[in-house]
């Protein structure tokens, strides 16, 4: 606008403006073009940190809510791992069953070659095809059981018992592609990458030292038997796996120490947000009922402790309970050790049957001491006469029957 309302302004009637008036229209001519630009100051603040970033440990609220939700620290190397250390460790211990099995198999079908023309009548191949998808369930059963068993085990020991279908619920977030293109670079894939080429490495290094160590065995193999052969590669495959399982235990133990590291870290919260979920917890009324609750309960295992140290319970004689201590050795006057009423009442009185405590039936005292003495404070000064009065008796019984 400067250059527009200045021609303006000299082009208006061929009238001259003197220097006060250029002055004064340039001044407002600045004023009105000026763009103001907003700065957040509080980017300069502290040094630059956000004040809002996530530094504080989940809480236990927030690890349960993620948990609930299917995410939990679980590691896929650990189940590959256990697995193949317990599945070769089972082949090595069930080898002579399968061996058997197998052998058992083969000479049947083998049986079936003379009489290969019978196999064009439907009840023959039924039957035959019948029995051999049972022999060959049975023979693989055991792998296959032992198999779902460790991958349940595996998960169990990770994660524990907490199952949910939420994890396999549909999302259409994950429909979003600038989502995928994010996760397809993300650092976890990079770790992921680094993860799958760390275990190819592994894996070729262990296939190729072991082989190096066979290879004089190799030329040998077309002198063997067939099953010869086949019981010296059954066993170099066991102990491939085994050895393989043996090394992938490492990379899954740090696996899953990073998994948990990425875990903790992707729930972390800020302090503005433990501060908001305390709140919530402290003004959630069940949360407070449990918690007077569990007062109560604690309030009362002390005071039924104290009962057995009582020299009296003072009761009205059903709704109120109080148990009184004196000892002139360390009381200065009668404490209060327990008091209740209906239920605490009824479970002083129980405790104080069973440990012999004398009681008295005071209606009034019970029912003044009750609301004006708390438990573990002595008596006031206005019912001395009072609890004297019962204290003598029960002192007095006490020295009779002794």
């Amino acid at each position: 606008m400067g250059s527009n309302a200045w021609d303006a302004a000299n082009a208006g009637d061929g009238a001259v403006m003197s220097a006060y008036e250029v002055d004064l229209f340039k001044e407002k001519t600045l004023k009105t073009d000026t763009v103001l630009i907003p700065i957040n100051l509080s980017f300069f603040e502290g040094g630059g940190q956000d004040k809002d970033s996530k530094t504080e440990q989940p809480t236990p609220k927030k690890l349960e809510k993620a948990r609930e939700e299917g995410q939990v620290a679980k590691s896929q190397e650990v189940s590959t791992a256990l697995t193949l250390l317990i599945m070769f460790f089972s082949l090595r211990l069930l080898a002579p069953w399968l061996y058997h099995n197998i052998q058992s198999l083969l000479f049947y079908n083998w049986g079936y070659i003379p009489h290969g023309t019978d196999m064009l009548d439907s009840v023959h191949l039924s039957g035959f095809l019948t029995f051999l998808f049972s022999r060959v369930l049975l023979i693989a059963a055991p792998l296959l059981a032992i198999s779902f068993i460790v991958g349940v085990i595996s998960n169990l020991l990770q994660v524990g018992w907490h199952p949910t279908v939420k994890p396999i619920m549909p999302k259409f977030n994950k429909f979003n592609p600038i989502s995928g293109v994010k996760r397809i670079f993300s650092m976890q894939s990079v770790v992921n990458l680094l993860k799958s080429l760390a275990k190819f490495g592994v894996i070729g290094l262990i296939v190729f030292f072991m082989i190096r160590g066979e290879i004089g065995m190799i030329p040998l193999l077309p002198q063997m038997s067939l099953f010869s052969s086949f019981a010296f590669i059954g066993n170099f495959i066991v102990n491939l796996g085994l050895t393989v399982g043996g090394f992938f235990i490492f990379i899954a133990l740090a696996d899953y120490a990073y998994t948990r590291y990425a875990h903790i870290k992707k729930l972390k919260m800020t302090k503005q947000e433990v501060k908001d979920e305390w709140k919530q917890m402290e003004g959630d009324p069940q949360i407070k009922s449990k918690i007077r609750q569990k007062m109560r309960e604690a309030s009362m295992r002390r005071m039924m402790q104290n009962v057995p140290e009582a020299d009296v319970i003072i009761t009205n004689p059903t709704h109120f309970a109080v148990a009184l201590r004196y000892n002139n050795l360390i009381d200065k006057a009668p404490v209060v050790v327990a008091k209740g009423v209906d239920f605490a009442a009824k479970r002083i009185r129980e405790k104080g049957k069973e440990h012999n405590v004398p009681i008295v039936e005071n209606p009034t005292l019970a029912r003044s001491l009750y609301a004006e003495v708390e438990v573990g404070n002595e008596i006031p000064t206005e019912l001395w006469e009072s609890v004297i009065e019962v204290l003598a008796y029960v002192f007095k019984l006490r020295n009779q029957v002794s």
